[in-house]
């Protein structure tokens, strides 16, 4: 038996992996390999669909997933950002969506024990990855109908509970609910969350990490930092944290209201830096190591990764910077 990662947390500041997405890129795929064994005679196409992989390409998943953790990374995220009955809509590919969760978790699972074994003074953990769907419960997506919404809590938390069933039964240590840019979203998934956990007499650690999308510091649909934590800290989540949008240096002075004021343990999983023209990250390992070498020397994080445009070569700067800091405590406690 490994042990709990919640006792883990109290010792070291903990390693998340980085982009899915941006080691996908690095593979050259093509339509076909969306498709693979699966979904041969879809009608739709599907390239751009990384979720599929798990299904048609598992071996690249699991050749990502080894990349990280050979990196240093404690957590690993599944491959299902997209996984609800929501955003598959967009493909026709509903009826997939038990399949994509399962065997992401699953993969993940395997990886993680793999390393686990090898070194087990180092356990490796899996979260389940929830993305915020593409949908948005607080906003009409009509400005001349302000009233109108594209979806109802109650259709979120039906799509959420199919995901994260799939999740918990495919293996996940932990479920991360992330790049939250409307609350209420957030609120359906930790909603289902709670619903199946009770049902499934299972009580995972909850990650929750939201997205300041501007230089204003406010997520899409309005709430600043403190806005939000305050609106999830009824529950007894594990971590809260930001991710995506901003690069770490444009970050930070969100993550000192999180260190301030959060009775958690804080997360931060940011982008190599601001898109460029062309929508690609330039931060370099190097740089982006020295803005969250700044994290740690303040004490800011628990737990730390990169998001959008961050590689393994970022995952190894950062696992070798928390190393020389000691482990932020709560100051709520």
């Amino acid at each position: 038996m490994k042990k709990d990662i919640r006792e883990i947390v109290k010792e070291r500041t903990l390693i998340l992996d980085g982009a899915m997405g941006t080691m996908i890129q690095r593979y050259d795929l093509e339509e076909a390999d969306f498709r693979k064994g699966w979904f041969e005679d879809h009608v739709k196409l599907l390239k751009g669909n990384n979720d599929l992989l798990s299904l048609t390409r598992p071996e690249i998943i699991k050749e990502i997933h080894a990349s990280y953790f050979e990196a240093g990374a404690d957590i690993c995220e599944t491959n299902t950002f997209s996984g609800t009955t929501v955003a598959q809509a967009d493909y026709d590919l509903e009826k997939a969506v038990y399949d994509i969760n399962y065997q992401s978790a699953k993969i993940a699972k395997e990886v993680a024990d793999e390393f686990t074994a090898k070194d087990p003074n180092k356990p490796r953990y899996v979260a389940g990855a929830i993305g915020p769907t593409n949908r948005t419960c607080s906003i009409s997506p009509d400005v001349n109908d302000p009233a109108f919404r594209a979806i109802s809590f109650d259709e979120l938390v039906e799509a959420y509970s199919l995901q994260v069933k799939a999740l918990i039964e495919g293996g996940v240590d932990i479920l991360l609910v992330e790049t939250i840019f409307d609350t209420l979203n957030a609120k359906a998934a930790l909603y289902a969350i709670d619903l199946v956990q009770e049902e499934m007499n299972t009580e995972l650690p909850i990650m929750i990490s939201g997205t300041i999308t501007d230089a204003s510091g406010r997520t899409l649909t309005g709430q600043t930092t403190e806005a939000f934590l305050i609106s999830i800290s009824h529950l007894p989540v594990f971590s809260v944290g930001l991710n995506c949008a901003l690069g770490a240096k444009e970050l930070r002075q969100y993550l000192k209201i999180m260190d301030e004021k959060a009775p958690f343990y804080v997360s931060a999983h940011p982008n190599a830096g601001l898109p460029n023209e062309f929508g690609e990250y330039d931060e370099t390992p190097e740089i982006m190591g020295a803005q969250i070498k700044t994290f740690l020397e303040e004490k800011l994080v628990n737990i730390i990764g990169g998001c959008c445009g961050t590689t393994p070569e970022h995952i190894k700067v950062i696992a070798d910077l928390v190393k020389k800091y000691e482990v932020r405590k709560i100051k709520a406690e």
